[in-house]
């Protein structure tokens, strides 16, 4: 019986791990070839003001929660917040993207089903060395049964106007 799915468990930090186009790492906690093809989870960490383009999925459902810090998701034309503790499910089809909107690096699972994408974050990470590459991120994205349709969240809905961004991050001077 080579087909039959064994059970296993991991500690913290374990498991097979590559750059996330968003910024930081993000860790294999199940492949497709570990579940039949059934499902991909995987961990992540997205770096301050980092996201994918709005995209779909042909034929998988995705599932985010959120372990720590502060994000949101858009979800077709709806931008909700979405703080540590915080589930999203995204059918097939709907064009969806996330956002780490906090100051601190956010913690995120990401289950696919059926299994999906560990190639394409492979691929990702062996092609670029930025963090944030939509031109690679476009062109990886079809043979990973996505389409862009989109900028990221930042660009699409901006959480800060032009000069907020420059008060904010202007040194403080004392008198």
């Amino acid at each position: 019986m080579s087909n039959q799915v064994r059970p296993f468990a991991l500690e913290p930090g374990a498991g097979r791990s590559v750059r996330n186009p968003a910024g930081g790492q993000l860790v294999f906690k199940l492949r497709g070839e570990q579940s039949n093809g059934a499902l991909t989870v995987f961990e992540s960490v997205a770096a301050p003001g980092e996201g994918p383009p709005l995209h779909f999925h042909h034929v998988q459902d995705e599932r985010l929660y959120v372990l720590e810090g502060e994000m949101r998701i858009r979800l077709a034309d709806d931008v909700v917040p979405a703080p540590a503790g915080s589930f999203a499910f995204i059918p097939r089809g709907v064009p969806h993207t996330w956002q780490n909107s906090g100051h601190e690096p956010a913690l995120f699972l990401a289950m696919f089903a059926p299994s999906a994408l560990e190639q394409f974050f492979e691929r990702y990470a062996a092609l670029t060395d930025q963090a944030g590459d939509m031109a690679a991120f476009r062109a990886l994205a079809p043979t990973a049964g996505m389409t862009v349709v989109g900028p990221p969240l930042a660009q699409s809905h901006p959480t800060h106007t032009k000069a907020e961004q420059l008060l904010e991050s202007a040194p403080v001077r004392s008198a």
